[in-house]
């Protein structure tokens, strides 16, 4: 598999969606992520709206490793059935990633992009 590069989020046209919406931009060949996974991922973060990087791995310089049930919602729900060496998008609703404005996250009250890159599962 190519070495991924930190992807370019393009920036959603239309209004925020009210569901998960799952994209596979590249499929994996590796082990498959299951709901009780720990998973070592590259990602970016953007708000939807603004377009607005808020958080990276690659801004880092190296992956993080999380146990999925410790997640946002939407990456609980979104991840599982990835596999190693995929590239997903996830575009997260408030209600799945840090809840409804005034819920006291600075992300509260907004939709969210992330792109992510499995690196391994344990």
């Amino acid at each position: 598999m190519a070495k991924l590069e930190k992807p370019e989020v393009e920036f959603p046209d239309g209004p925020a969606p009210t569901r998960l919406e799952i994209s596979d931009v590249v499929v994996g060949d590796g082990d498959e992520a299951l709901p009780g996974s720990t998973v070592d991922v590259h990602y970016v973060g953007v708000e939807y709206d603004s377009g607005e990087e808020f958080d990276s791995s690659w801004g880092r310089g190296e992956s993080a490793e999380f146990p999925l049930n410790v997640l946002i919602p939407g990456w609980q729900e979104g991840i599982p059935g990835m596999k190693v060496g995929g590239r997903r998008r996830l575009t997260v609703p408030p209600e799945l990633a840090y809840g409804p404005a005034g819920a006291g996250h600075r992300l509260s009250g907004k939709t969210l992009v992330f792109v992510i890159d499995l690196l391994g599962v344990s």
